[in-house]
């Protein structure tokens, strides 16, 4: 009877125990849909911040008992909080920007990743490479002032980047399979802005590979710095600006040295038809240019032609490779004219005197069209800002007057 009572008592508690359970799961349920029912109440007078509680709320109904409603609570409560925050409310606001600020962390971690990975690469083929050539070439370049002056006139990102991609990424490059073509590519380039001693074609494209790691690591930097708001998803942006700066860098150093060449032409060539005149062959009188004639990128050519014809090269073959260099039609005329009258034994004083007079009046035409043209270039700067801040010097007197009665 004893056993039977205990059963019977065991039973009761559980009973007791499962219904209490029940009733307060109801309970539960019941207040969170009153809750919600109350909150629309409030949010239909137009209560904002009931509006973003109950968008809030409707996120959390995800259990099978809201699924028979038949409606998408989640959806409806983002809808919901998206307008309480066009209506104003600032928390909703907070809320929909913390959600964007996910999606681009996201966007950060991958980016990340990638990054992570390519530095490991680099830093796995760098243990490889033979560091004895790299530190003899590095303190020969240190000992060297007059070269790590030429590295600074080229600018900060190529100053500032050079020893790491010369260090980490050029390796790399060296030993690519399409070396000939990154070659082919860019060795004129490079020529023609004679940046032949400072780069070679394996580092300037080391060098645009850097920036794509580069850039974004400034970007980053500046936006903690600044504590700006920049968006992370401009990263690939950067990275891609990072690849293609060297490019833009490379063209604009090319049209200021083939400007330098032609505004140096008519002075070179004068001294050279002097000089040659005098009695000087052509190579004396070139010599006699480079040290009397202020230094520049011809100067810098002519001293690359005397150094070619002494280690042997003809006269007409160091005139093509300067024409080759500098890829410029006043230079290639010049040599070329230069080419004829040498192979037929011309003499080369009268052709020096005409080319210099030639060089002269085209200069001249030059300058007249430039001048032209500058009237033009003017007219849409004074049309925009001189002639409305003239208007209202003249008309703002009078409108005050008008307005005040007088």
């Amino acid at each position: 009877m004893t056993k039977g009572l205990i059963t019977l008592l065991i039973f009761y508690v559980v009973t007791t125990f499962t219904s209490f359970d029940v009733s307060a799961q109801t309970y539960s349920d019941y207040s969170q849909r009153d809750f919600a029912a109350l909150l629309k109440e409030s949010c239909d007078k137009g209560a904002q911040a009931s509006c973003f509680e109950l968008g809030l709320l409707y996120q959390n109904f995800t259990g099978k008992n809201f699924k028979q409603d038949g409606i998408n609570y989640p959806k409806e409560g983002k809808k919901i909080i998206q307008q309480a925050c066009q209506n104003g409310e600032r928390n909703a606001c907070d809320y929909l920007q913390g959600a964007e600020l996910f999606k681009s962390s996201q966007l950060l971690m991958w980016s990340s990743i990638i990054l992570i990975g390519i530095a490991v690469y680099i830093v796995t083929q760098m243990m490889f490479q033979d560091n004895d050539s790299f530190q003899a070439a590095q303190k020969l370049e240190e000992g060297d002032s007059k070269k790590q002056d030429e590295f600074k006139k080229h600018g900060i990102v190529l100053q500032y980047s050079r020893p790491f991609f010369k260090r980490y990424i050029s390796p790399i490059v060296s030993s690519m399979k399409n070396k000939k073509k990154i070659k082919e590519k860019y060795r004129r380039k490079l020529a023609s802005a004679g940046l032949t001693e400072v780069l070679t074609t394996e580092d300037f494209y080391a060098f645009k590979l850097f920036l794509i790691i580069g850039f974004p690591i400034v970007f980053l930097g500046v936006r903690e710095f600044m504590d700006a708001d920049w968006q992370l998803s401009l990263i690939p942006v950067v990275a891609a600006v990072g690849f293609v700066y060297p490019d833009i860098w490379i063209k604009g150093k090319i049209d200021q040295r083939q400007k330098d060449i032609i505004s140096g032409m008519p002075f070179s060539v004068d001294m050279l038809a002097l000089s040659v005149e005098a009695g000087l062959d052509f190579v004396a009188a070139m010599t006699k240019v480079v040290d009397k004639a202020k230094p520049g990128p011809l100067t810098q050519e002519f001293e690359i032609f005397l150094k070619e014809t002494k280690i042997g090269a003809s006269r007409a073959e160091a005139l093509r490779n300067m024409a080759w260099r500098v890829d410029l039609i006043q230079i290639s005329s010049f040599c070329a004219t230069l080419i004829a009258a040498d192979s037929v034994g011309a003499s080369i004083g009268p052709i020096l005197k005409a080319l210099s007079v030639e060089i002269r009046q085209k200069k001249s035409a030059q300058i007249e069209k430039e001048g032209a043209t500058a009237a033009t270039k003017i007219l849409f700067p004074m049309m925009a800002f001189i002639v409305p801040s003239v208007l209202l010097m003249i008309f703002a007197p009078l409108i005050v007057d008008l307005v005040g009665g007088n």
